[in-house]
């Protein structure tokens, strides 16, 4: 697999896009070029699974890395860009050797997570493509969508993406968890217990049944409920992927952030943030559309307008517990 990953042209993709010197003609001209190349010297299964990897890697993996590897490094500085100031700096409080062996234990089942989505989505393909002779979920073909079915399917994929993780989080992995569910437990004992505030790479941090329900699934459901083309199917992890990578960073306090861009910035990470903090108690969606419009949102009074003095105190007060016992 790290052999076809090297031999796809995936940089030389992205760096036809990125050279400014050339005509946007000659650009799209190339890029057909590269695209027919790739397509028709490898199985269209192998293009759709190297080409989410490679996306994954490039647009959440190294960058989240990056992000933690200046949490860690240079606490002082990252500190001023968190909400919950030191105490939403990654293993800030741990001892040297219990700090080390619990980034390792996250990032090592982050990573494993990414994997064991990337082994689900081959076995639904292969059970679609060779077992039931049916079309596949993503369609692998030489031919380019227009623009505007990009942007019709990237809309429509990321509305869908959005109701199913509400429903999934709130539903499944949260207020049926008292009812013996085995994944709303997996999630409370792996996510909860351990992250009080998220950080980078932590948003593929879960136990696996729970990370499969919580974030594959409503990103792959919408690829085949709208049977994207593999060039949107990349695009739309791509925008997945940097969501998470930012809603996770826990870089949200927009007193020290100047750029308008980072004020945008500040607004989606205290999504998962105030999720984490309150409990799982609101902010089951992506980017909060759905918890809006069904009142689950969380703002500075808690989840709606009803969250009383008490609650908060208790929040705070899981808040720390937890920090304490990471």
């Amino acid at each position: 697999m790290l052999e076809a990953l090297v031999g796809l042209p995936f940089i030389s993709v992205i760096l036809l896009f990125t050279n400014g010197g050339w005509s946007t003609t000659i650009n799209i001209f190339f890029f057909y070029i590269t695209w027919s190349t790739l397509v028709l010297s490898h199985p269209p299964l192998r293009v759709e699974l190297i080409g989410s990897l490679a996306i994954r890697l490039v647009f959440y993996v190294i960058p989240s890395l990056l992000f933690l590897a200046f949490d860690t490094l240079l606490p002082s500085a990252a500190e001023g860009f968190k909400a919950y100031g030191a105490e939403a700096l990654p293993f800030g409080n741990a001892s040297s050797r219990r700090k080390t062996m619990r980034q390792l234990r996250i990032l090592g089942w982050s990573l494993a997570n990414i994997l064991i989505a990337s082994l689900l989505q081959l076995t639904i393909e292969v059970l679609l493509t060779q077992i039931l002779l049916v079309r596949p979920v993503v369609r692998v073909t030489t031919s380019l969508p227009a623009p505007i079915s990009i942007v019709k399917n990237l809309a429509q994929g990321y509305i869908i993406r959005e109701i199913l993780t509400y429903t999934i989080h709130r539903f499944i992995l949260h207020e049926s968890s008292h009812g013996g569910n085995i994944a709303a437990q997996c999630h409370q004992q792996w996510y909860h217990n351990v992250i009080a505030v998220p950080f980078p790479i932590s948003a593929s941090y879960d136990h696996p049944l729970p990370y499969l329900l919580l974030r594959f699934l409503p990103a792959y459901i919408p690829a085949f409920l709208l049977h994207f083309h593999l060039l949107t199917y990349l695009i739309f992890l791509a925008v997945i992927s940097v969501e998470e990578t930012f809603a996770h960073s826990g870089y949200c306090s927009s007193s020290t952030l100047p750029m308008n861009f980072f004020f945008l910035l500040g607004g989606i990470a205290r999504h998962p943030d105030l999720h984490a903090v309150h409990r799982g108690h609101g902010n089951y969606g992506c980017i909060g559309l759905v918890d809006w419009i069904m009142g689950t949102a969380i703002g500075s009074q808690g989840v709606g307008d009803e969250h009383d003095e008490d609650d908060e105190a208790a929040d705070e007060k899981h808040y720390y517990h937890v920090k304490g016992r990471a």
